[in-house]
């Protein structure tokens, strides 16, 4: 029998793990040169100690410790429901060994607290990419909508541009959908699209310090269907440091969400900063279909921004257009900048448990609400950010 002072020591270690963990977030939260110190000395450790365990197994393990949770969920609710059901009386056995399950489940959650803390929420406090790197913008302020629209389009067209000639020189197999053979990492060495995702963040790190260092191979998920009704291209997780991907989704999308992990992976937790960094990663490489899904990652924002402009101001936005006339997107880049393949969506729908509206909204449901509770207080839309990013970058490029 356990001993009530074994029980006691036990609390107490819980309960000052507790006390040690708010503390973290509380100074995370309060400073931000904390967080900066935690995320230069500290973080990279777990990526250099546990990023490389788990990065030795094949496949994602992640997603198999979320389907355990959801296992130990499960069961701790069945046994909660078995001991206040009415009229069922239990062997004191059975009670010792569901008591033992609780203590069990009370440090799993623990666990989850611990991780998402070290891993994840303190992360959010830090300096942003834009801050270490860009600085503040002079003048930014001053800057009339009519000059902000002028200045997107110009960089819609260059977007366009090399979208539309990066099309061109893509090699397809016989439905027209790009195929990718393979690249060349830094040594010379043939490398998958994994690999070379590697390859192009660490050619970054060289102008981004905190780019710089041990990158795990970005794995596909299992459940990629699954994902693909949650409308998700990867997914960073935290309780094993892995960078994972969506297997299911145009090739075209995997290069740029492989980076994006990745970056997540060197301490840039908000989704516009990754979102970022995937671009630039993959337009400074020197392989055409990295490049090419770099300028593609970011059309749709770019666009989407011009369009939001276009409905609240009309006249301005008339105004600007008249200066810097907007290019035409090809046919095929329109075709190759797609999510999921129709007839891939037929199979996905066609054996889904759940319907994909049903799933898509309450992923974005909760992505939404974990945002918001890590202080990103726009949410999801703090997605379309990465326009920010590319109006400061552009605008310190000589000429595009």
């Amino acid at each position: 029998m356990e001993s009530k002072k074994k029980v006691k020591k036990s609390l107490r270690i819980y309960i000052s793990i507790v006390i040690v963990l708010l503390l973290l977030q509380v100074i995370a939260w309060n400073s931000r040169s904390f967080s900066d110190a935690y995320i230069a000395y500290i973080f990279p450790v777990w990526v250099n100690t546990c990023g490389r365990i788990m990065g030795s197994f094949p496949f994602s393990v992640g997603e198999w410790m979320i389907v355990a949770g959801i296992a130990v969920v499960i069961s701790a609710a069945l046994l909660g429901i078995s001991m206040i059901f009415p009229g069922r009386r239990h062997s004191a056995r059975y009670c010792r060994g569901v008591k033992r399950y609780f203590r069990f489940f009370a440090w799993v959650l623990l666990f989850v607290f611990a991780i998402m803390t070290l891993n994840c929420t303190m992360i959010y406090h830090g300096s942003t990419f834009s801050d270490k790197y860009f600085g503040e913008e002079e003048g930014q302020q001053d800057v009339t909508l009519q000059e902000r629209t002028e200045e997107l389009l110009r960089i819609y067209n260059d977007i366009v541009s090399h979208c539309n000639a990066l099309s061109m020189e893509m090699e397809r197999d016989d439905s027209g959908a790009v195929v990718y053979s393979g690249g060349v990492d830094s040594k010379g060495n043939a490398v998958d699209m994994a690999g070379k995702a590697i390859n192009v963040m660490q050619n970054l790190g060289k102008s981004y310090d905190q780019l710089d260092g041990y990158y795990p191979r970005p794995k596909a998920m299992f459940f990629s269907d699954f994902m693909c009704q949650m409308y998700m291209c990867g997914y960073y997780f935290p309780f094993s440091m892995e960078a994972n991907y969506n297997d299911v989704m145009s090739v075209m999308k995997k290069p740029a969400t492989m980076c994006h992990e990745l970056a997540h992976i060197r301490g840039y937790i908000y989704e516009d900063e990754a979102n970022f960094i995937a671009f630039l990663a993959c337009v400074e490489s020197d392989d055409a279909v990295f490049q090419y899904s770099g300028y593609l990652s970011v059309l749709n924002y770019v666009a989407n921004d011009l369009y939001k402009t276009r409905l609240a101001d009309p006249e301005s936005y008339a105004a600007a257009r008249e200066a810097v006339r907007p290019l035409q997107v090809l046919q095929q880049v329109q075709e190759d900048n797609i999510f999921v393949t129709e007839e891939e969506w037929e199979r996905i729908n066609g054996k889904a448990v759940v319907d994909t509206e049903t799933v898509d909204s309450v992923s974005d449901t909760l992505t939404d609400a974990s945002l918001k509770l890590n202080g990103v207080s726009d949410g999801m839309i703090s997605y379309n950010r990465v326009v920010e990013l590319l109006l400061q970058w552009y605008g310190k490029q000589e000429e595009y």
